[in-house]
């Protein structure tokens, strides 16, 4: 099974049993090396949303043992990140973040939850369509960051270059 096929596989099984959210978090943490080490796991999947966990623990504390604010943009990056990764095959796009904006409210002090959704009819519009005529295309998802107490840790945007692979030109 490819990749992308096997990702589909695995979000499909996912999404109706704790075990395969479980496996699938395990393959993320292997594939996704940065976030193993700060906990990051998908907490739950749907269609148009997902939504990842960061635990209250040592390894993501600042200085004052709140959650740090780089992840705090890590877990939000990674929650639209994976959505649009889920939505767009990974083999014919080449997703990069071009932009992140954080607008923090709240110390984290607790576990984290990154929410983040976009609908099929936004997606068709502002990326499938236009990749039809264009290289290249741009796109911003709003993460909302809450904590276990539902407190409003931050809004965090991304925006995503996204260009087929076939127009990818890199210098050696």
């Amino acid at each position: 099974m490819a990749g992308f096929d096997t990702l589909h596989f695995l979000l499909a099984k996912a999404r109706r049993s704790s075990f395969w959210l479980w496996v699938l978090n395990k393959a993320l943490g292997r594939t996704v090396p940065f976030n193993r080490q700060h906990g990051f796991e998908l907490a739950e999947i749907e269609e148009n949303r997902i939504v990842t966990f960061a635990g209250y623990r040592r390894s993501n504390y600042n200085h004052v043992r709140g959650i740090h604010a780089c992840g705090i943009a890590t877990i939000a990056e990674f929650s639209a990140g994976f959505l649009l990764m889920t939505k767009l095959n990974p083999n014919r796009y080449r997703l990069i973040m071009s932009r992140l904006e954080a607008d923090y409210g709240y110390q984290a002090k607790e576990d984290i939850f990154s929410e983040s959704e976009i609908s099929l009819e936004r997606l068709q519009d502002e990326v499938i369509e236009p990749l039809k005529s264009q290289d290249i295309v741009s796109v911003t998802m709003e993460s909302m960051v809450r904590d276990r107490s539902g407190n409003r840790i931050a809004a965090v945007l991304t925006t995503w270059q996204i260009k087929n692979w076939k127009k990818v030109k890199t210098k050696v």
